[in-house]
């Protein structure tokens, strides 16, 4: 009896123990899960069951002498001219900083070689660069080495603004605005981070097909959909609660590279006008103000979010996009492009054998922002 009562006793002081322990971890725990967890059922919860998005719409419009103060700064660098004259099937801008020299090089010399892309694809692509100015301690030098490589290159786009993470909302309307006014003729337009990899040949098959069959209101990359916004201080993406009040942004593609239809772009344009640009976030924006004008994204699922895509020919052969790529790039363009690719998973054989290859390497529960597993059934 007394033996039964200590044991009794002791399994009382564990379960005691144990719930201190659990209502511990909880408590030091839970404003990560709030952060996480609660907000994203709450945004859901907007997106799915409420979605009145118009109220978004109709509180960040702004009259149009106040949305000019986010899209009138000068030029310190431009091309009017760079379409003038040619029937542009693609411009593609890509956001980059006064720094990222060698970032520059390697989109020219890869996937931004206009050269390569008129003799190999028979199509007239652009690639220009979108940039703010340098900080004041190092504005000069950089301008200097600015203006040297523009003269060769010439393709640096650059507004006399302040180039920071704070700033991508204002260089997200320099390449709606610049497109409007230099390049409205183009036929698709894509913005594209400076650290990503384009797979330039799908990309142009892909666009000649949507282009041949007549779609408008286009506009493709990788979609979040009912996205909250982060109120953590310490996140990078941090919002405050007087910037955005709502739980949910309307759907967005990823800033990492995306591409509209030229109807699209004007769209977007004509809402760069009438909306509060104050918001810092350029993807989350772009679909406010796409949003505004009745234009809703589409995935595809070979166009990457954060995450870089597996390397494996299986893998290129569909490949849209990939982020996070920067000393690899001219070894993967070499390897994407290799005109084995094609070969050997061109066929029923090929077929199958990607489709095993993608399960392994696609259908994984911790791949976050590159492709889906539904990528390697198709």
């Amino acid at each position: 009896m007394f033996l039964r009562f200590r044991r009794a006793r002791r399994c009382q002081c564990v379960q005691l123990m144990t719930t201190c322990l659990v209502l511990s971890v909880v408590m030091v725990c839970w404003e990560q899960l709030d952060n996480s967890v609660v907000s994203h059922v709450k945004s859901y919860s907007y997106r799915y069951l409420v979605n009145r998005f118009i109220d978004i719409n109709k509180s960040l419009t702004i009259p149009h002498e106040q949305a000019r103060t986010f899209s009138n700064f000068p030029y310190l660098l431009d091309h009017p001219d760079k379409c003038a004259g040619r029937d542009v099937f693609l411009l593609l801008f890509v956001k980059t900083s006064p720094e990222n020299t060698d970032r520059r090089k390697a989109v020219r010399s890869t996937w931004g070689n206009e050269t390569y892309i008129q003799n190999t694809l028979g199509v007239t692509v652009k690639v220009v660069f979108a940039l703010g100015a340098a900080r004041k301690g190092e504005g000069i030098n950089f301008q200097k080495r600015l203006i040297q490589e523009d003269r060769l290159h010439g393709d640096l786009i650059q507004q006399d603004f302040l180039d920071s993470f704070h700033n991508l909302t204002l260089k997200l309307i320099l390449q709606f605005h610049w497109m409007h006014s230099r390049c409205a003729h183009a036929h698709f337009f894509m913005t594209a981070d400076d650290d990503i990899f384009v797979h330039v040949p799908n990309l142009v098959g892909y666009l000649q097909d949507v282009r041949s069959r007549g779609v408008t209101h286009f506009w493709v990359g990788r979609v979040h959909r009912g996205a909250p916004p982060i109120r953590s201080k310490d996140s990078k993406y941090y919002v405050p609660f007087e910037m955005y009040q709502w739980l949910a942004y309307p759907d967005y593609t990823a800033g990492a590279g995306y591409v509209v239809s030229s109807d699209v772009a004007d769209k977007v344009y004509q809402a760069t006008l009438t909306l509060n640009a104050s918001l810092y976030i350029d993807d989350v924006f772009m679909g406010i103000c796409a949003n505004a004008v009745g234009v809703t994204p589409q995935e595809h699922v070979y166009f990457a979010g954060e995450g870089k895509a597996p390397y494996h020919m299986c893998i290129y052969d569909q490949m849209m996009t990939s982020h996070g790529h920067v000393e690899d790039i001219y070894d993967l363009w070499k390897a994407a492009t290799h005109p084995q690719v094609k070969q050997w998973t061109s066929g029923l054989t090929g077929r199958l054998y990607c489709t095993a290859v993608k399960m392994v390497l696609l259908c994984k529960p911790y791949y976050f922002n590159t492709y889906p597993c539904k990528a390697a059934f198709l």
